[in-house]
């Protein structure tokens, strides 16, 4: 059952055409994965599906509600999770001070303790935001974005700037959110990433999917000039003439 429905979602700022055209379903439980070149499109794609951008044309539905229509716009905040690319707390505020804050902002939100000692932070608890290392403020967003016990988790680049080892510490962070019943919505650079964790994946480039299939699927059906046995980020270089990480 789809829980997100983008069905050709266009959006441009002046001249130039950020998404075009772009389809796709996300179903109940799984991580869809969002991948592409820096400017493709991907973080005015996941802030339409939030409501936090105007689609020029098209049409998205959230849980079968529009986070565009002022009588829907707040069941969707209610009911989606959103950690974004670059979000920041006030330096002097403590991570129990910012998850209680946060749960006031939900008629029914999940327990704050809970979520804190989940993500490993509860000997943080009277930390100021601050002095938090970086794979601690990813805990810290991940727990603000699940406090309203949402049906839908948008992240978008969780991981980056976090050393190898606080990367693999937040997968692990990602696999619980979905064993807690919720669609992860996953905008990544890292192929490794996106192999380990996604179910499937979406593959932008200039605004425009140009690949939706598993990523094994995806490897095994992209051809690579001159590489035997391509990897996954070979193939998306394949597709989008372009590094992930351009």
């Amino acid at each position: 059952m789809a829980v997100i429905e983008v069905t050709k979602l266009h959006k441009r700022y002046g001249s130039q055409v950020a998404v075009h055209d772009v389809s796709f379903t996300v179903e109940r439980g799984e991580i869809l994965g969002i991948v592409g070149p820096n400017g493709a499109g991907k973080t005015t794609t996941v802030e339409s599906i939030e409501g936090l951008r105007t689609p020029d044309g098209g049409t998205v539905r959230v849980l079968g509600l529009d986070p565009q229509s002022p009588r829907d716009r707040a069941e969707v905040r209610r009911r989606v999770g959103i950690q974004l690319q670059e979000s920041q707390l006030p330096d002097r505020l403590k991570v129990w001070e910012a998850l209680d804050l946060y749960s006031s902002f939900y008629p029914e939100p999940a327990d704050w303790q809970r979520l804190m000692t989940d993500m490993g932070l509860t000997d943080r608890r009277n930390t100021v935001y601050s002095k938090l290392s970086g794979g601690q403020k990813q805990r810290l967003s991940i727990a603000l974005a699940l406090v309203g016990d949402p049906e839908i988790a948008i992240l978008d680049e969780l991981t980056t700037g976090l050393d190898p080892q606080a990367r693999r510490d937040t997968w692990q962070l990602i696999r619980q959110i979905r064993d807690r019943g919720v669609t992860v919505v996953l905008v990544t650079h890292y192929m490794d990433e996106a192999e380990r964790l996604c179910d499937r994946l979406a593959v932008i480039d200039a605004g425009r999917i140009v690949a939706l299939d598993t990523p094994a699927a995806l490897v095994a059906t992209t051809t690579v000039a001159g590489v035997a046995r391509p990897t996954l980020e070979d193939a998306v270089l394949a597709l989008t003439n372009h590094s992930p990480t351009d």
